[in-house]
């Protein structure tokens, strides 16, 4: 069952970026394109720990904005049937929305000699593709993923790291 967790997470991904470049951008009074902040439809994961006490407890913690070039990112409302353990902030000019998903199954990418990154003190499994990164932390009590479109900068990552290392105690070695 872990084999199908990529190419689930991918789909999810490719569901979500069809979604979001229907939404179209959002101009303010003058014509200048602003973050979209309608809410959000984003299709279901598999995500069996996503109702976890420390998925809740990660995604109260989460902040209403994120950093990102070249300007900060309101969080989203998700639309109705939100799904659980999940979290969006919208891109500029109604672009891609960065993403996390937390409960995850154990991603089947993920080996003893997979390499990874250690981000702010989190160590995260890099799955990016050419247009967006994706980073599965997998050393803490639940897997979580954010996926940030390219162009964004670091700001989104290195923020979710922050949160996660504050709120989720690092799995013991």
């Amino acid at each position: 069952m872990a084999i199908y967790v990529l190419p689930l997470l991918l789909l999810a991904v490719a569901a979500v970026l069809g979604l979001v470049v229907s939404r179209g951008t959002a101009t303010d009074g003058n014509g200048n394109a602003r973050p979209d902040t309608r809410p959000l439809a984003l299709p279901p994961v598999e995500a069996p720990d996503a109702g976890t006490p420390p998925c809740t407890q990660l995604l109260a913690a989460l902040p209403p904005t994120l950093p990102a070039s070249p300007a900060p990112l309101p969080r989203l409302a998700l639309r109705p049937p939100a799904p659980t353990g999940a979290a969006a902030w919208a891109g500029p000019g109604g672009g891609d929305p960065v993403v996390l998903r937390c409960g995850l199954p154990r991603p089947a990418e993920l080996t003893p000699t997979s390499a990874l990154i250690v981000i702010n003190g989190v160590s995260w499994l890099d799955l990016s593709q050419p247009d967006r990164d994706t980073f599965i932390a997998v050393d803490r009590p639940v897997y979580l993923a954010v996926t940030v479109p390219r162009g964004l900068g670091t700001g989104p990552v290195q923020t979710v790291s922050d949160i996660v290392r504050a709120t989720l105690p690092a799995n013991a070695k």
